[in-house]
């Protein structure tokens, strides 16, 4: 299949016949869906918000394919077992971990432990465990990927985010580890590291996107460029912003932190001091 704007590189021979979609019901999961309904792959959208995923789901079927919902919050002790049961059956080719919200957004000795503990169950206990469900098919039968959504968060530490930058840190070097063990076996692993993204999440927490010297990418551009990507791991920083991450891993990390921390007061406002 050509590799066009239109129409990602990710054809049912290679990714199909199914990919499941975790955060399928909106941003850049919604967005993944939409361009793999167009290469003819069929859909398992996974999602807390049923209406969101409905409105999905409906834009994804009028490309033709099949699509299965489930809304469900991924942090519920059965979850791993509802996704068994939906899927049985299906040959699951795809696999995109895009769920991974941040919820703990306190200093951490003031955060509650319920948000510290769903933060590390949304972000590493699912994810290992859908990498694992997903995944030993894949290897056995050597095609396949598995494509998980990161953060430039974990790549720094920020005031208010402790937790979320340390499981996006984990999720980039299980995805490096993970991409070295099934290379061998043809199975495609990337780590799609996303910078300021204009999706519903981020609007709603009240993001200042016109901060001057920012870079904000579209989801649609980034589910765009992450599929692109997906059979060239195991990292890759999505919208332009692999400069603003050098600039950021320099040693001085004294400098470093107490720079970010200003930008994300200029963005986040007085909830991020």
């Amino acid at each position: 299949m050509a590799d066009t704007p239109e129409r990602p590189a990710t054809g049912r021979t290679r990714y199909g016949p199914w990919a499941l979609i975790t955060g399928g019901s909106e941003g850049v999961g919604a967005e993944v869906a939409a361009q793999l309904a167009t290469s003819g792959i069929n859909l398992i959208l996974v999602a807390r918000k049923p209406e969101p995923l409905a409105e999905t789901a409906q834009r994804c079927r009028a490309a033709g394919v099949e699509v299965i919902t489930l809304a469900l919050d991924l942090t519920a002790v059965d979850a791993a077992d509802q996704i068994a049961a939906a899927t049985e059956g299906l040959e699951v080719g795809l696999l995109v971990h895009n769920a991974g919200a941040n919820t703990c957004n306190d200093e951490f000795l003031d955060a509650e432990s319920n948000s510290i503990d769903t933060s590390l169950d949304l972000n590493i206990a699912v994810m290992l465990a859908l990498v694992r469900q997903f995944g030993r098919p894949m290897r056995q039968r050597r095609r396949g990927g598995i494509l998980l959504v990161g953060s430039m968060s974990g790549y720094l530490g920020a005031r208010r985010h402790a937790i979320y930058g340390a499981v996006k840190a984990f999720s980039r070097i299980f995805a490096e580890s993970l991409w070295l063990e099934l290379r061998e076996h043809d199975v495609d692993v990337l780590h799609l590291v996303l910078g300021l993204t204009r999706t519903p999440a981020m609007q709603r927490a009240g993001i200042n996107f016109d901060t001057p010297g920012l870079t904000v990418s579209d989801p649609a551009d980034v589910a765009r460029e992450g599929l692109r990507q997906l059979p060239h791991g195991p990292v890759h920083i999505v919208g332009g912003n692999a400069g603003a991450l050098a600039h950021s891993t320099r040693p001085d990390r004294a400098a470093v932190l107490l720079e970010t921390q200003e930008m994300m007061q200029q963005l986040l406002g007085p909830q991020s001091k």
